[in-house]
């Protein structure tokens, strides 16, 4: 078969998937063959692709690769039978029109070479013929029939009924559409089981965070992903047995029953001996196959779900209000070892280092807030940002001080805000960072990390693997490769939506951009550090390895500010600076002049200058963004006040109303720091007063929000938030939403401890969860969450 025919099917089957032309496909799929970047051919390549934007090009991506797969193993099966002289018209057309990977190897099941089987040296002993004429006559008698294949290979008519029996259950199992038949059921009625593994590790302290699953059922289709991770890590710890259970056995052995022309009605001798056969397939293969491949997709299915939580976390944490390019003090808390310091200027150049004890042992407070004080005033310090692990409160009462009495003595303060530590330790430690910081400690690198985030989340966070950042839904159970292409793709989203600063921009934030490889990253910084700040972005072209291709993907998502062409500090692509001269020429107005000048720019039409190359979309993101040109699209930035005087856990009582700022979203709700060193969990049953499927529906990850405090659980150190503040600590009264939407809990409700409440303690993740489900009392969603146990 040639190619050709397996391309046009592949775009034909993603236009159909993505609900798109065949044509915007055709297109992206060169584009992408050819090199182009998601991130370029979503923003500069609209006419060419009719306005894909980039969540449908990481789909089309994905699929594509998916699809190419499919067809590879396709051509490799089609070989395979073709080279056993087996391939029949029937069967090529079964293989063609298979749009799965899982429906091809169904199809190759029986030609596929394998080991001897039983029902191979059953075969070989001449059994099959047995096997045929018992099928076909289920009047034969059994024994009878089968004494005529008694040999010297053949012991005596039992060992020839067992062979026939191996030979037909052999063929049952093979059947692909019967495999298929019996895996969609399985899936649909199936279930999860689980129990403790043995009375000795259910008694263990490290089994007790999966107590709730020691009897536990859930159906197969409809099993939460944050539930099914939950099982999954229990089995792997030794904690639980889980046990697929696929439903009426009696409904599969008919099913087999009736693929192999099996009348259980009938009357015939061979009759029980055939059920039993059908019975056996089922029991002894189909069931097996069929509990291993509903494992798998409801692990893949769950995986997925994980994936799309963490990147979705990832995004909102990576885009991020930043604080700007100010003079800041970081602050990275600690108690015995003090808290370490580090003041960098607007460019997040390192100025000043040291370490403070003001807490227990030493408790040198004065101390502290002296030497805090003088570097402030020394660096013209415009903004303290505190890391949120071990002592952050008890930090940010002494940074709150110290900002008091500034303002006390008629001095400019700074603003303080709390930032999270996620993944602070492992960027400290790094081979990035011993590069970067050579001079200092490990442990003065976080206090640089966290002063760097506050000014610039995205250009801080690119510096650590997106996997250490903490924002995830149990993502060390999640398949590596998987999760990291997505969390990849999350990444250069970010980065090439805000656009990078050509004469600052790291290593790591330069090799996130569109087209630069991290050696390319490497060199340019090297051309920069050799021959001084770019002044225009054709100087790109003088970096060496960096030729054409390269600098078509990158250069409209790098900004060079007060270079020699204005146009070059926009989102403009250098190809495109023809059209603005056209702009230019039409509205006789110096590119000075014209950019931010709303009135002139609204006035145009974009038709007006459009050409064959680039057309009204194009043309139009050009005019909007000569009106704002290299604007951010991050919100502005915001800061949590957390309440004076709550610092601990034992501090909340039910009914606060709090400020915290938003550290996760799961599936089954939103985990909030209320500034107690514990995060809070908002169930999504209290996350709005109308349904919510999704709680990324309601909140953000970095979003500030209001909660009241519903449930405090000291010993447990568990938290239960509500977004609505009208409702009351312990009430089990039914809500309009509850009311409106019902329990439509299918099984137990458990708390799903392995996954857990993130801890405020960098990297770390233990704790709390619950049940996402669109219903019920508070009350209720409190108990599922594992608070009034």
């Amino acid at each position: 078969m040639n190619a050709s025919p397996a391309v046009k099917s592949v775009n034909a089957r993603l236009a159909e998937e993505l609900s798109v032309g065949e044509g915007q496909v055709a297109a992206a799929v060169r584009l992408l063959d050819d090199g182009s970047t998601v991130p370029f051919i979503a923003r500069y390549r609209k006419e060419v692709t009719g306005s894909l934007d980039d969540a449908q090009l990481r789909t089309l991506d994905e699929r594509l690769r998916y699809l190419r797969e499919l067809d590879e193993r396709r051509e490799a099966v089609l070989a395979s039978i073709d080279e056993q002289g087996k391939l029949t018209d029937e069967l090529r057309a079964a293989l063609m029109t298979a749009d799965t990977k899982a429906r091809v190897e169904d199809i190759y099941l029986p030609y596929k070479p394998k080991r001897r089987t039983k029902a191979q040296i059953a075969r070989e002993a001449g059994l099959e013929p047995l096997a045929d004429r018992l099928l076909a006559d289920p009047g034969l008698v059994p024994d009878e029939a089968a004494g005529e294949f008694v040999n010297d290979q053949v012991a005596d008519a039992t060992a020839a009924l067992d062979g026939a029996r191996q030979i037909i259950i052999e063929r049952a199992s093979e059947d692909a559409e019967l495999v298929g038949a019996i895996r969609e059921k399985f899936w649909t009625d199936g279930s999860v089981r689980t129990a403790p593994r043995s009375e000795a590790a259910a008694a263990s302290p490290a089994a007790q965070k999966f107590r709730d699953y020691f009897d536990f059922t859930e159906p197969l289709d409809s099993m939460p992903s944050h539930r099914v991770l939950a099982v999954l890590r229990g089995e792997k710890e030794e904690a639980l047995t889980l046990t697929l259970d696929g439903g009426d056995d009696e409904a599969y052995e008919a099913m087999v029953a009736a693929t192999l022309g099996i009348d259980a009605a009938h009357s015939g001798a061979a009759t029980p001996w055939l059920a039993t056969t059908a019975r056996w397939a089922w029991r002894t293969k189909l069931m097996v196959s069929a509990s291993i491949e509903a494992r798998v997709a409801l692990r893949r299915r769950a995986e997925a779900d994980a994936v799309a939580v963490f990147a979705t976390n990832l995004k909102d944490l990576l885009l991020a209000a930043p604080a700007g390019t100010r003079p800041t003090l970081g602050l990275d808390p600690g108690f015995r070892t003090g808290v370490k310091v580090a003041v960098v200027d607007g460019t997040g150049k390192v100025l000043d280092t040291c370490a403070v004890y003001p807490h227990q042992p030493q408790k040198q407070w004065d101390q502290a807030k002296a030497t805090l004080g003088a570097l402030i005033t020394r660096h013209d310090v415009e903004l303290v940002a505190i890391g949120n692990g071990t002592a952050s409160r008890e930090t940010d009462a002494l940074a709150t001080e110290l900002i008091g009495e500034i303002r006390k003595a008629g001095a400019r303060a700074p603003a303080k805000a709390v930032v999270s530590e996620a993944g602070a330790s492992v960027y400290s430690a790094s081979e990035y960072a011993s590069k970067e910081l050579p001079q200092l400690d490990v442990s003065l690198r976080g206090a640089v990390s966290i002063a760097r985030r506050l000014q610039d989340p995205l250009a801080e966070l690119v510096k650590i693997d997106p996997k250490s950042i903490g924002v995830g839904q149990y993502q060390h159970d999640v398949t590596a490769g998987t999760l990291a292409r997505s969390l990849d793709a999350v990444v250069e989203d970010a980065v090439n939506a805000v656009g990078v600063d050509l004469n600052t921009a790291s290593v790591p934030l330069l090799s996130r951009v569109s087209g630069v490889t991290p050696a390319l990253a490497a060199a340019i910084v090297a051309h920069r550090d050799s021959t001084g700040p770019f002044r225009s972005r054709t100087g790109l072209l003088d970096v060496p390895r960096l030729g054409p291709k390269a600098f078509e993907q990158c250069a409209g998502f790098l900004r060079i500010r007060g270079g020699d062409d204005p146009l070059d500090a926009s989102g403009v692509h250098p190809e495109a600076y023809p059209v603005v001269r056209r702009i230019l020429d039409r509205s006789g107005l110096a590119i000075t002049e014209l950019i931010g000048d709303a009135t002139s720019l609204r006035g145009l039409r974009p038709a007006d200058f459009a050409d064959d190359r680039f057309g009204v979309p194009t043309v139009t993101d050009i005019l909007a963004e000569l009106e704002k040109p290299g604007r951010d699209p991050r919100p502005a930035f915001e800061t949590a006040t957390f309440a004076a005087g709550v610092e601990k856990v034992a501090d909340l009582k039910p009914g606060m109303i709090l400020e915290g700022v938003v550290t996760n979203v799961a599936a089954f709700g939103a985990f909030v720091d209320v500034g107690v060193h514990q995060d809070g969990l908002v169930h999504v049953s209290a996350m709005s007063d109308k349904f919510v499927s999704d709680p990324h529906e309601v909140v953000r990850s970095g979003q500030v929000v209001r909660v009241k405090v519903i449930d405090v659980d000291v010993d447990r150190k568990r938290i239960g938030l509500t977004l609505r503040l009208d409702d009351e600590p312990g009430a089990d009264a039914k809500r309009s939403a509850s009311k409106k939407n019902g329990d439509k809990r299918t099984s137990r409700a458990p708390r799903d401890d392995a996954r857990g409440n993130r801890s405020t303690k960098r990297g770390r993740q233990s704790g709390q969860g619950s049940r996402s489900r669109p219903n019920g009392s508070m009350a209720q969603a409190l108990r599922d969450a594992g608070f009034g146990r």
